[in-house]
């Protein structure tokens, strides 16, 4: 019965280790988000599925620390070009109506 007792112990620390293992992972790597990674694991590894992606998750290079004002930028950029092509539409537009009416203003204005 005594000598059960540390196997049991190891046998512990051993399954908690490895169910922790992503966290360990993103901890070792340096993951700028290692924390969020933790709390995902405690979270969700016991379903499987939450292990692997978790462990995933933490072999992934660290994100660009100004990730989120490239994604700003990227949108803006889109933004922009939708917003430039749409008044170049309408320029155009606006062109070729005006053109039509001064066809028209001319051709009623002219002698035949």
């Amino acid at each position: 019965m005594q000598a059960e007792i540390p196997i049991q112990v190891a046998g512990a620390v051993v399954a908690i280790g490895f169910y922790f293992l992503p966290a360990l992972v993103a901890d070792r790597r340096h993951r700028h988000d290692a924390l969020t990674i933790a709390l995902f694991n405690a979270l969700f590894a016991w379903t499987g599925i939450g292990w692997l992606l978790t462990l995933y998750w933490a072999c992934q290079p660290n994100p660009s620390p100004d990730v989120v004002n490239e994604i700003h930028a990227n949108r803006r950029g889109h933004s922009m070009r939708i917003f430039s092509a749409g008044l170049v539409e309408r320029v155009q537009r606006r062109i070729v109506a005006q053109e039509r009416w001064t066809h028209k203003h001319h051709s009623h204005h002219s002698p035949h």
